[in-house]
């Protein structure tokens, strides 16, 4: 059984700046791809369930870039809300949201910064690398039924040897290795229980791709 999604929708979007090195880059291009997450809940009394979480993901990127020139990506979530219940569940709130994006290759990651986001609690969020991978972690708590924003994210990247193609993706191939986490606090018989979620993306296209020159 399939319940709704935990989350309404999970849409990203991007926005592209870029600094050069002493040559010029071809324009930025926008496009929106479509995913859907497979996700897993694992309360601790009942059976795990398993649902689907649409996301569209709008990410803006240079066509191409010489080798050698800096540039700058920004992915930057639109708003999401948190339904007020699943399946028969209530959804008191959600908490703990980690964002997992593939360190992309063919160029070297310089710095990584988040801005703005609202309605996501009182927690501070944070960006940090982990492995192959860019973690973005929003503590929250955000409550059952409210609508938020996550932080833009932006990557700066220096573009490898030519010939080579920089793209970026979300993170996550099962749900042991998931690109999606969160804590999702609902009441299960006579106690309210944190009910962990792992969610993945199959299949997962690249979001972005940007030729070096």
């Amino acid at each position: 059984m399939r319940p709704a999604s935990a989350l309404t929708r999970l849409p990203v979007a991007a926005a592209g700046c870029l600094a050069l090195v002493g040559l010029a880059a071809a324009p930025s291009a926008a496009a929106e791809t479509p995913l859907t997450f497979d996700c897993q809940a694992k309360p601790p009394v009942v059976s795990a369930q398993t649902f689907d979480l649409d996301a569209g993901v709008e990410a803006t990127a240079p066509d191409s870039v010489p080798s050698g020139g800096a540039f700058s990506v920004a992915l930057a979530p639109a708003p999401l809300t948190v339904p007020g219940s699943v399946n028969g569940y209530t959804v008191k709130s959600i908490k703990d949201i980690k964002l997992r994006a593939v360190m992309p290759t063919d160029a070297t990651l310089t710095a990584e910064s988040l801005s703005g986001g609202s309605g996501i609690g009182s927690g501070t969020p944070s960006v940090a690398v982990s492995g192959d991978e860019i973690v973005m972690t929003v503590p929250g708590p955000i409550n059952g039924g409210s609508t938020f924003t996550l932080p833009t994210l932006t990557l700066d990247l220096v573009a490898g040897a030519p010939g080579g193609t920089v793209t970026t993706r979300i993170a996550g191939t099962s749900y042991s290795s998931p690109g999606l986490t969160f804590t999702a606090r609902v009441p299960i018989l006579f106690f309210t229980a944190d009910v962990p979620t792992s969610c993945f993306s199959s299949p997962n296209p690249a979001l972005s791709s940007t030729a070096v020159s």
